[in-house]
């Protein structure tokens, strides 16, 4: 199996949540893409805007008339981004998709190392900093994409899940 690479698709202008909605539901669909295509995303910003006097934040589209995709690059994949309603192409050279760098994704906020850590669902962890600071708990469930560890703390007499950084924990 190839790796997945963050991809750029070029867009009918206002058509990019639409994009992404189609190409979602194609997935949907389609258990096998579910492996292939793994994230779709219209990147926002916050922006404030100051109407009649009235401060108010609202989201507008960092980048109108694009759509981001993690895929792995295959025929199946190409054609059924390229074959979706409101695509207009790949970004790159000729017919050609060329993926982001990590250079280019990370003031998007998206990461794309790999990060491992020496602990698994099922280990006995303590945590190191941060406010559960000498915290010890066993690891329920594991989330690479937002490096965080859900652990169960005793909180007023109950067990309650709690979501920790990877940075923040040590196995015992």
């Amino acid at each position: 199996m190839a790796e997945a690479k963050w991809y750029v698709v070029h867009t009918y202008s206002g058509y990019e949540n639409k994009v992404k909605a189609n190409i979602e539901k194609t997935i949907e669909n389609n258990k096998h893409l579910a492996e292939q295509i793994l994230e779709v995303r219209v990147p926002l910003e916050d922006v404030v805007e100051v109407k009649n006097g009235v401060k108010r934040t609202v989201q507008k589209k960092l980048f109108p008339g694009y759509v981001l995709i993690n895929m792995e690059m295959n025929d199946d994949t190409w054609y059924v981004v390229r074959n979706t309603r409101g695509v207009t192409g790949f970004v790159g050279p000729g017919s050609k998709p060329i993926p982001l760098t990590d250079a280019e994704m990370k003031p998007l906020g998206i990461k794309s190392e790999n990060i491992t850590v020496d602990f698994a669902e099922g280990d006995s962890i303590a945590v190191v900093a941060g406010v559960w600071k000498d915290t010890v708990g066993i690891v329920q469930r594991m989330d690479y994409g937002k490096q965080t560890a859900t652990i169960n703390v005793e909180l007023f007499g109950r067990e309650t899940p709690v979501e920790i950084s990877f940075a923040e924990v040590r196995k015992l």
